[in-house]
C-alpha cells in the first residue's frame, strides 16, 4: 500500500496528476477568427468564380447545339422570338446554365471546404467522399428531366385544345420551362444521398424511414405537382414515381449506414 501511494505522490511528496487523453480526432475542430473565416470566404468564392467563368466560356460553345436539341426535343422546328434581344438573351442564358452545371462539382467542393473547419474529421471524411456521387446524381436528373419528362409535358400542353388553339411557343418560356425541370429535378435526384449521410451521421435511422413512407407517398405527388406546371396526371406520375423510389433507395442505403 505504502508503495503504491509512493508512486501517486512521486518525488518531493508532491501529488502526481495523471495526464488526461487528448480528445479524438474524430472530434477536433479547426478553430478560425473571424478574419480567417472572411479569407476564407473570399478564397472560396474567388475558386467558384473562376470555375464557373470558365464553365460559362465551354457552355457558349455548345449552347446552339443544346437550343437546337431542345426544340427537336419538344417537338418544334424552332422558337419563335417576339423580341430583338431575345434570341442572344436565351442563348446567353442557356449558356451559363451549362457553365453553373459543368463547375457544379467544383462549387459543392468549395462549399465543403469552407464549412469544413466547423466539422469534425470524421464529418469531412463523409463529405468528401459523397462528393462524386453529389455530381452523378444531379446529372441523372437532368438527363432524365431532359429527355423524358420535358418532352413529355411539352407535347401535351403543345396538343392542348388543338382544334381552338394554335401553339407557338416563345424562346423564353420554352427555355425557361427546361432550365426549371432541368434545376428541380436533378435536385430532387440527390435525396438517396442526403439520406444516406444523414443516416451515417446518426441524425435519422431506416427505422424512423420505414414508418414515415406513407407520409412521403403524398410528398412524391406534391412535389411533382410543384415541379410540373402541368395538369396532366401522366406527366405527374412520371416525376411522382422517381421522387418516391429516390426515397426508397435512400431508405435501403441508411440500413448499410
Amino acid at each position: 500500500m505504502a508503495s503504491i501511494l509512493e508512486r501517486v505522490r512521486g518525488h518531493g511528496n508532491q501529488p502526481v496528476i495523471p495526464s488526461l487523453p487528448s480528445p479524438e480526432g474524430d472530434d477536433v475542430f479547426e478553430e478560425m477568427t473571424l478574419q480567417e473565416h472572411l479569407e476564407e470566404l473570399r478564397t472560396r468564392i474567388l475558386y467558384s468564380a473562376i470555375f464557373v467563368v470558365i464553365g460559362f466560356g465551354i457552355g457558349l460553345a455548345v449552347a446552339m447545339p443544346v437550343l437546337r436539341l431542345m426544340a427537336r426535343m419538344s417537338g418544334l422546328h424552332d422558337f419563335v422570338t417576339i423580341s430583338p434581344m431575345e434570341g442572344f438573351t436565351e442563348f446567353m442564358k442557356v449558356g451559363l446554365y451549362i457553365g453553373i452545371g459543368l463547375s457544379m462539382p467544383a462549387l459543392v467542393y468549395q462549399l465543403v471546404r469552407f464549412l469544413a473547419p466547423g466539422l469534425t474529421r470524421r464529418e469531412r471524411h463523409y463529405l468528401y467522399r459523397a462528393l462524386p456521387f453529389v455530381s452523378i446524381l444531379f446529372l441523372a436528373g437532368v438527363a432524365f428531366a431532359f429527355f423524358i419528362v420535358v418532352p413529355h409535358a411539352l407535347e401535351f400542353l403543345s396538343h392542348f385544345g388543338g382544334s381552338v388553339f394554335t401553339s407557338q411557343f416563345r424562346a423564353q418560356e420554352v427555355v425557361s420551362f427546361y432550365l426549371k425541370l432541368l434545376l428541380g429535378i436533378g435536385v430532387v435526384f440527390e435525396t438517396p444521398l442526403i439520406i444516406f449521410m444523414l443516416a451515417k451521421l446518426g441524425v435519422v435511422g431506416p427505422q424512423r424511414l420505414s414508418s414515415l413512407r406513407k407520409y412521403m407517398i403524398v410528398i412524391s405527388l406534391v412535389l411533382a405537382a410543384v415541379i410540373t406546371p402541368t395538369p396532366d396526371p401522366v406527366n405527374m406520375f412520371i416525376v411522382a414515381a422517381p421522387i418516391y423510389l429516390l426515397y426508397e433507395l435512400g431508405v435501403i442505403l441508411a440500413r448499410f449506414a
